[in-house]
């Protein structure tokens, strides 16, 4: 018996993209050819600049004015009774096809959704938009839908507004508006980047039933090689615009062919790596260094933020007991919500304690007055989640680093403490020119070496690190991580990582603290935390992260599954 081979519902050949700017026109994509069968997941992966998105953004013709396309992009419709060429479709023609036979799913739905008005109105948008519908038929559909991706109670929720759903709930909600037309491809650029673990494992479990019960076809964006592992049936590697790769994903993973393939899968950090680095941590420390006073030490620690409007008071960290010692790096993970950041800010004086105790270098910050506090903070770093967001975009990255150093009257301004500037940037290993640029002309790894060097400006015995890293592509990722280790190593400072990757933890870490709800469900080594997880929750955290294996991220997935409904 022979089978038919599934369509193709989008063939791209000889695809060309350039950009014209100021200087000059810039390549973003270089005689790109790819086919996508229906009902297949297909990963485009490289890191940023690569040209993966404007190759998946071009399916739909979603690209700005200032891009010149040439070459092919035909689109198939899911019955395969139409196709056409994207490139050479006019506006109005590219509207109808939008949403039914493709439609796309949006990194950040915080932004992708319009925050005044209720979700169910923004869904039905698209059935408005393509067909005749009425208003009962098309409620009716939506809430059909969001049954569909696991939305619960559909039929109140239709009517609330992006803000009372949470992170998880609102990516659920983006493809459902993808959906409702039962488009035959859907393109996901990076649907997963923003979420926990435990929720990005839902959401893959969401998008995999998209594929099976839907029959819908994937593009996937990501620089996660575990969400590959874990969804992808084939795999294209981009690197400067051009396809270097392609192979189905078992063949990519167990023998890449390509010196970049091989360097990406590389670069992927993987859980018990950690183990040889903590031992040879604890090696280098004096005898009695476990006795020493601790860094940071809370004791029963609680922080509520009181209720406004009548709602009642919402306990972020209740009861947590833990210590930091000098030189110690300690990992905190948890999914959102958990009281990592909350933590984190309260450490730094950012966060008001309510109860309990909570030591920061010799400092009680119970009750403590800023006048107290401000010869602390100096002591403390702080490196933050967006490195984009946290510069001020006015600012050189020399002032912006040398901003610390003159609050703190450690220098009159910036030109006086640029010698200072110009060591730290080459600690972090950025030229000392880059210190005349502007936040917006360094990539996001240059960003976030520059945001180290800021915080590393004082010499501060404390660091606090709250997710350096989630935004950033695997071989930038295990740059900053290798770059933060060196830094630890040569500066001894103690620090607090804030991460919901356990495996970047179990890099960098010496102990790792579990938060679920604001309690602390489990604490030890990563051998101990990682390696024999005793608490449900740690269990089910461990179970959820995704590895860049797909035999092993497989087996992951039956034990998450089970793990869920028990």
């Amino acid at each position: 018996m022979t089978t038919t081979p599934a369509r193709d519902v989008v063939d791209i050949d000889d695809l060309t993209v350039s950009f014209a700017t100021d200087s000059g026109d810039v390549a973003a994509v270089k005689g790109v050819t790819l086919a996508v069968a229906a009902g297949e997941v297909l990963a485009i992966v490289g890191e940023s600049g690569s040209g993966k998105s404007v190759t998946a953004r071009s399916i739909l013709g979603l690209l700005p004015e200032t891009a010149t396309t040439r070459g092919a992009v035909v689109l198939r419709s899911k019955d395969g009774a139409s196709a056409h060429d994207v490139v050479t479709l006019s506006p109005r023609q590219l509207g109808d096809i939008r949403g039914v036979d493709a439609a796309m799913v949006f990194q950040e739905p915080s932004t992708a959704l319009n925050p005044v008005y209720p979700v169910g109105w923004q869904i039905a948008e698209g059935l408005r938009a393509h067909g005749k519908y009425t208003r009962a038929e098309a409620r009716a559909k939506v809430v059909d839908v969001m049954r569909r991706v696991g939305i619960p109670d559909p039929e109140k929720r239709v009517d609330h507004y992006p803000h009372q759903f949470s992170g998880g709930q609102k990516q659920r909600i983006v493809i459902a508006q993808a959906l409702v037309l039962d488009p035959g491809v859907i393109i996901a650029d990076e649907p997963t980047t923003a979420l926990d673990v435990t929720v990005q494992a839902e959401i893959l479990d969401l998008l995999r039933r998209c594929r099976d019960e839907f029959g819908t076809a994937i593009v996937l964006i990501t620089h996660n090689m575990g969400v590959v592992a874990d969804l992808a049936d084939r795999v294209a590697v981009m690197y400067s615009g051009k396809i270097v790769e392609q192979a189905d994903v078992a063949t990519l993973f167990s023998s890449p062919q390509d010196p970049y393939t091989q360097k990406l899968l590389a670069s992927v950090p993987r859980l018990g790596e950690g183990s040889a680095r903590a031992v040879e941590r604890s090696s280098r420390r004096e005898a009695g260094w476990a006795d020493s006073a601790p860094v940071v030490e809370a004791r029963d620690l609680r922080i509520v933020y009181p209720g406004r409007l009548r709602q009642p008071d919402f306990v972020a960290v209740d009861g947590v007991s833990l210590a930091i010692r000098p030189g110690e790096v300690l990992g905190l993970v948890g999914e959102s919500g958990s009281g990592k950041t909350t933590i984190g800010r309260a450490i730094a004086g950012l966060t008001k304690v309510t109860g309990g105790s909570l030591q920061v270098l010799g400092t009680e910050m119970n009750g403590v007055k800023e006048k107290t506090f401000r010869p602390v903070r100096e002591r403390i770093g702080f490196v933050f989640q967006d490195p984009a967001s946290s510069f001020n975009p006015l600012l050189t990255i020399a002032e912006a680093v040398a901003e610390p150093l003159v609050v703190h009257k450690r220098a009159g301004d910036a030109r006086e403490a640029r010698g200072r500037v110009d060591e730290l940037l080459e600690a972090v290993q950025l030229p000392k020119a880059f210190g005349d640029r502007f936040p917006h002309e360094l990539s996001g790894g240059q960003r976030q070496r520059a945001s180290l060097a800021r915080s590393l400006a004082l010499q501060p015995e404390l660091l606090i690190a709250d997710e350096p890293t989630s935004a950033l592509d695997v071989s930038v990722q295990a740059r900053v991580l290798e770059l933060f280790d060196e830094l630890q190593r040569e500066f001894g400072f103690a620090a607090l990582f804030i991460s919901h990757d356990l495996a970047v933890v179990d890099l960098l870490a010496d102990r790792i603290a579990v938060l679920y709800r604001g309690s602390l469900v489990e604490e030890g080594t990563g051998a101990e935390v990682l390696g024999n997880p005793q608490h449900p929750y740690t269990q089910r955290l461990l179970a959820s992260l995704p590895v860049p294996d797909p035999a092993e991220q497989a087996r992951r997935r039956a034990t998450w599954e089970q793990l869920s409904q028990s």
